[in-house]
Parts: structure tokens; C-alpha cells; sequence
């Protein structure tokens, strides 16, 4: 079984934020195969579907950000998920809008929910998916910088990222390593 985990804040009021943007993803590759977010547990929408025979979990953990682990953890441990069986999509300020970038593991990088994740798992060594969502302009703080929108000028390259992240997280659950799967995607 692989799981994939969005980062985000629940409730509508963040649906839309650039910190929103793994939950966007997830819901893209939901999209894709039918599967619909009709399961709670451990403080996490989760949905449910098949590539193949490989089983994948979609989750949505509804922590809100700065706790994602709390969710996360518990669940990779009622279900048995090991840590190479995760992946992670979540948004960097480090990356322009409609980049991303595709890593086995690392630090938090000032990443709240990531910071969350590996305090709650005790290991750095999960694969992720970063998407960029690019440095706050002028005076705008990072808290509002993330939790607002995308501007209109930048949509479209906001969609074309979540489109090929949604893509490297398929093709890793089809049965590829992850090191090819950044090999097939890094740069992108």
C-alpha cells in the first residue's frame, strides 16, 4: 500500500492558499481515478483507490498544517505504511511558482507541517514532493503570503505544477523507485 499525504488547512477559507497547495493535488489525483474523500480517521479525510494492484491511500490530514504528523503518524501506524511507502506534497517558498522538486529526504526547511512530520515519524527519510509557490514580494509577510491565492498572472503555471506533481506521485505508486522518479521529474 503507498499513501499519499497533501499538506494544507482545512475548511474553506484556506481551499484556495498557496499553503493549500498539496491538498490540491491530492484532490487532482482524486479527480483522475474517481476516488472520493468518504473515510475520517485519525483527523484525516482519506480516500481510497487502486493503480493496478497496488492499493493508494489519499489523505488529507485536518490537523491543520503546523500538526500534520499528529494525523499522519497514527495512521502510517494502524496501517502499516512504511516510510518509503509515503509521500508527502506539500508547498516551498524556495521554488518559483510552477516548479517542483522531488526529494528521498531532508530537514524541514522552516516547513511547519514538515517539521510536524518528522518530530511525529522520528526520521527525515520519507519521500516528498515540493511545489513552488515562490517569496513573498515587497512587504508581504510569509503568513500572508501563503495563506493567500495565487495571483490570476500565475495560475496557470500553479496548475501545470500540481498536473506533474500529481503525475511523479502516480508514476512512483505504479511501481517505480523513488530515485527514478526523480530522475523522471526533478526540474519539471
Amino acid at each position: 500500500m503507498k499513501m499519499i499525504v497533501g499538506l494544507g488547512n482545512p475548511g474553506t477559507k484556506y481551499q484556495e492558499t498557496k499553503h493549500n497547495i498539496g491538498f490540491i493535488t491530492v484532490d487532482e489525483i482524486a479527480q483522475r481515478y474517481n476516488a472520493v474523500f468518504n473515510k475520517s480517521q485519525f483527523e484525516a479525510d482519506i480516500a481510497e483507490f487502486f493503480i493496478g494492484t497496488e492499493k493508494v491511500m489519499l489523505v488529507k490530514p485536518l490537523t491543520f498544517m503546523n500538526e500534520s504528523g499528529r494525523s499522519v503518524g497514527p495512521l502510517m501506524t494502524y496501517f502499516g505504511i512504511e516510510d518509503e511507502e509515503l509521500i508527502v506534497i506539500y508547498d516551498d517558498l524556495d521554488l518559483e511558482v510552477g516548479k517542483i522538486r522531488l526529494r528521498e529526504k531532508g530537514g524541514a526547511g522552516g516547513h511547519n507541517g514538515i517539521k510536524s512530520l518528522i518530530a511525529h515519524l522520528g526520521t527525515n527519510v520519507f519521500p516528498r514532493i515540493k511545489i513552488g509557490i515562490g517569496r513573498p514580494i515587497g512587504n508581504n509577510t510569509v503568513v500572508h503570503h501563503v495563506l493567500s491565492t495565487f495571483p490570476k498572472e500565475s495560475h496557470e503555471e500553479m496548475l501545470l505544477a500540481v498536473k506533474t506533481a500529481a503525475d511523479a506521485a502516480i508514476y512512483a505508486c505504479e511501481g517505480h523507485s523513488f530515485v527514478d522518479t526523480m530522475n523522471q521529474f526533478n526540474g519539471k
